[in-house]
């Protein structure tokens, strides 16, 4: 097993990870904005489809959308904690009869056969945590996959401008109130953050030209015994559609779930997301800008994908 996996498998299963994800939405614009466009792309593309897997499913975010909306999902993750918080949201919500629950790994899915579900889908850039395996992993998703296929991924170009700024998460923080111990986190830390900051044009040429964030230093601290983060291989725009298309995507869409947010400050988007009328045309805007192929690369995050089989 390599250490992108190993790193994962304990990131992921620490015991307040269900919890935590589970109150993202709650908690940062940025997820707020980036799981609107997800669910709005699935919802206009359900047109046959009943069978779904959901690759790093998380705390069951869509999974249980897809359920709610009629489908059968296999709601499929490497972490413990967010499964058995998504069987309680599933419970809640009355779909647990229409989701099967598989503690797995991407890297791994062998189990299942070819074309097995008419749409497969993977959000929050659990792809770009395989490295090195990551077209791998996305040949795999295809070839199980019979119809549709929705993924998003690390985005380089999203993550490049977070080399010249670490507080870029301040700017999405909804309540500075807050309990969220990574609301804490980043407030306390602005000013220190600020001081410690010195542009490196070494480190953002190496991201751009590699891909890589992480390595050497996250295999020590997991040697030691620390919770890293996972280590990440990020993708450019063209490079994800041209790994689509050679393993047969077609009808390949882009887009970059944040990058009309990224333009605005804290104060305005606060303002926006606490109003429903402001919230709700806004959202509707977004991803109209975000899903225009010459900003696609600029999301805040994420580069999403779908295409069809």
């Amino acid at each position: 097993m390599d250490y992108s996996r190993k790193i994962s498998e304990r990131l992921w299963n620490m015991p307040d990870k269900g919890e935590l994800e589970s109150h993202r939405e709650e908690t940062f614009m940025d997820d707020i904005i980036q799981k609107s466009h997800i669910e709005k792309e699935l919802l206009s593309h359900l047109d046959g489809i009943k069978t779904v897997f959901d690759g790093g499913a998380g705390c069951g975010r869509f999974s249980i959308l897809l359920a709610k909306h009629g489908c059968e999902v296999t709601h499929f993750d490497i972490s413990q904690p967010m499964i058995d918080k998504a069987k309680e949201l599933a419970k809640k919500e009355g779909v647990l009869d229409r989701i099967t629950f598989v503690n797995g790994a991407l890297e791994d899915l062998s189990d299942f056969i070819d074309k097995s579900f008419d749409m497969v889908i993977s959000f929050d850039a659990p792809i770009s945590y395989t490295y090195p395996n990551q077209e791998k992993v996305i040949s795999e998703l295809i070839r199980i996959c019979r119809k549709r296929i929705m993924i998003s991924v690390s985005s380089r170009l999203g993550y490049l401008p977070y080399l010249a700024n670490p507080i870029q998460k301040n700017q999405f923080i909804l309540d500075e109130k807050s309990d969220d111990p990574f609301v804490k986190w980043s407030i306390g830390n602005k000013a220190n953050a600020i001081e410690a900051f010195h542009f490196s044009k070494d480190a953002v040429m190496k991201l751009w030209k590699e891909g890589l964030m992480g390595g050497e230093d996250e295999i020590a601290e997991y040697e030691n015994g620390g919770v890293p983060w996972c280590i990440t291989y990020t993708f450019m725009p063209d490079e994800l559609k041209d790994i689509l298309k050679r393993h047969g995507v077609k009808n390949i869409q882009l887009a970059g779930p944040g990058a009309y947010a990224r333009t605005l400050p804290n104060e305005l988007l606060v303002k926006i997301m606490k109003d429903s009328k402001q919230r709700s045309d806004f959202l509707d805007f977004c991803h109209d800008y975000d899903s225009n192929p010459f900003v696609c690369g600029m999301g805040k995050d994420n580069l999403f994908a779908r295409g069809e089989l």
